[in-house]
């Protein structure tokens, strides 16, 4: 476990090395906008093999599956609602940059709720994936519901 909390952390710096390297061309909006869309990939990438195995796409791997979720709660340790400063929605941003509603500044504390329990629905998830495919469907449909809680307020449709 403890080196798969270095390998989270190494993956979080390694979305701030471009944001560094760009913060001369970038302001904080587009620099708080990237660092979102890295979340956002890290956070979708490992529930993409979840569900896969879920849906018996990816043959089950408990290896895999463990690395997956745990990579998941560990994201969900990090302080997301931070990275959503004003003027960084999609009506002020760029709409090809930003899919955050302009509904989250003014729910600021539901936001932070549904992020909390995106951080419940995935605690334990790690373990929970273990014993075969069959205890992965689970863990998927509960984060699911917490993604969807948030998604379906505050995230523009594509």
């Amino acid at each position: 476990m403890r080196h798969l909390t270095t390998a989270v952390a190494l993956a979080a710096f390694s979305l701030t090395v471009p944001l560094t390297a760009q913060a001369q061309d970038e302001g904080p909006i587009q620099q708080v906008i990237e660092a979102r869309h890295g979340f956002f990939t890290m956070l979708s990438r490992n529930m993409g093999v979840l569900a896969g195995m879920a849906k018996g796409d990816i043959a089950y791997d408990e290896a895999a599956a463990t690395t997956a979720a745990a990579n998941i709660e560990a994201l969900t340790h990090y302080d997301l609602p931070g990275l959503f400063i004003e003027g960084s929605d999609s009506q002020t941003a760029s709409a090809d940059d930003s899919a955050a509603k302009p509904e989250i500044w003014q729910n600021m504390d539901d936001f932070r709720t549904k992020f909390q329990g995106l951080a419940e629905a995935a605690s334990g998830a790690s373990e929970a994936v273990k014993g075969g495919q069959e205890s992965v469907g689970p863990v998927v449909g509960k984060l699911g519901q917490a993604c969807k809680a948030c998604h379906d307020d505050y995230r523009e449709k594509s």
